[in-house]
This record gives C-alpha cells, sequence and structure tokens, in this order.
C-alpha cells in the first residue's frame, strides 16, 4: 500500500498542506514539496471583549483518547486550578470518573458556539494537550484575545508563539504540563500577555487571507500545467 500511495502520490500536479509540520511529512513520505497554506479561522465569531472573568482554563475538543484532554484534567486537578472540559465523546464517562472528588473540573458537554466563545473569551487560558496536523481550536482562543497552554509539537508550533500568546509543554504528560501551568501563570503575573496582542495574531490566519492564498497557489499551478 504504500508503494502504490507513493507512485499515486506522483501523478499530483501540486501539493498544498495546511502547515509545516504536514509539509514536512509530504516530503518525507512523497518525497514533494507541497506550498503551506494554513486554514482560516472564523474571526467574526471569536472576539475578545473587555474585563474578563479569567478564573479558570478550558480544555475544548472530542473526548478521545489522542485529544488526550487526560493531561489538562490531572494538571488542574493536581494544581487546585479550576478547568472547564468542553466536548462529548467516547472518553467522557472515563473522564468524569477520573475527576470524581474534584469540585473545580466542570464538563459542559456538547455546547452552542455562542456559549463556546464566552467560556473562551473569559478563561484564563486554553490547555491543549494533543498533536495535530494543524488545529483550528488554539486559534480560535486567541482570536477571543486568550493566551494557549499547548503541547509543543504539531501545528500548535505554528499558531502558538510562546512567551507571547501562550507557552508549551515539552512532554504529553500532566507533569509537564503542570510546570507549563505555572510558567504561564508566572509570565501572567507580569503582564506577558496582552489581549490585543494575542488577538491580531489570530488576525493574520483570517478567512480573507485563506481565499487570497488558495486562489493564487490555484492560479499558479493552472498556469503551470499550460
Amino acid at each position: 500500500i504504500r508503494a502504490w500511495d507513493y507512485v499515486s502520490s506522483q501523478r499530483i500536479d501540486t501539493v498544498m498542506a495546511n502547515s509545516k509540520y504536514i509539509a514536512r511529512r509530504i516530503r518525507k513520505f512523497w518525497k514533494r514539496d507541497s506550498e503551506v497554506i494554513y486554514p482560516p479561522v472564523h474571526l467574526e465569531k471569536f472576539t475578545p471583549i473587555r474585563n474578563p472573568s479569567l478564573d479558570y482554563y478550558v480544555a475544548f475538543s472530542r473526548l478521545v483518547p489522542y485529544k488526550r484532554i487526560d493531561i489538562a484534567l490531572d494538571a488542574c486537578k493536581a494544581l487546585g486550578k479550576k478547568l472547564v472540559i468542553i466536548g462529548s465523546g467516547s472518553e467522557e464517562r472515563k473522564l468524569k470518573k477520573r475527576a470524581a472528588h474534584s469540585n473545580g473540573i466542570t464538563f459542559t458537554g456538547r455546547i452552542s458556539d455562542e456559549k463556546l466563545c464566552a467560556y473562551l473569551q473569559n478563561c484564563k487560558a486554553l490547555i491543549f494537550c494533543a498533536e495535530e496536523d494543524f488545529g483550528i481550536v488554539p486559534l480560535e482562543a486567541q482570536a477571543c484575545g486568550r493566551p494557549v497552554i499547548a503541547y509543543g509539537k504539531g501545528g500548535a508550533c505554528e499558531t502558538v508563539k510562546d512567551g507571547k500568546t501562550g507557552v508549551f509543554f515539552s512532554e504529553q504528560t500532566a507533569d509537564s504540563a503542570k510546570e507549563a501551568i505555572e510558567r504561564f501563570e508566572a509570565l501572567d503575573k507580569k503582564g506577558t500577555f496582552k489581549s490585543e496582542t494575542i488577538a491580531r495574531h489570530a488576525s493574520s490566519f483570517s478567512e480573507e487571507r485563506f481565499i487570497r492564498e488558495f486562489k493564487a497557489a490555484v492560479e499558479r499551478a493552472r498556469e503551470s500545467l499550460q
């Protein structure tokens, strides 16, 4: 199957990737260069607010194993921090059992976009523990002016600026996430994370930019075939 996949990939006229992380995988397995065009965040839906409450962290995703919500849960539970877990999925029952006897962990289940936006606007930070190809959720949080505490691998490395719009943790473990939360709070006390700066960074991933870059890439591909 790998051999068939490689041969088939050589027939493609042009290749676009949604991150540099994926572009490197395309180069590794297909031996092909690709153009990186980042997906857009809907900036009209996710916007900052004045005077957010900032009294809890958020973990938002489908509750499935590879999203590693357990890391955020265990880290916040150990530190005595409030955590709102948004989403549903196969891991929900297991995670709720893991959160037993912890008053600071709240599960919302699936909620509307309006409620999601309100949670993101008012959180201290989003905790993002998955290794994603790109990952739109960290950008949605940043569009709301809120920083991100992210696992430092995959697409998050291209959407979060360490020390400016968030911080990274180096291992997919609760201990590593705990250290990142503590580092984040120390920086946050110094006023490191500015809502306007974070939202401005997210705005560079706009829908208009995506459409412009995608159209240009398609036009270049069309011209190359003439």
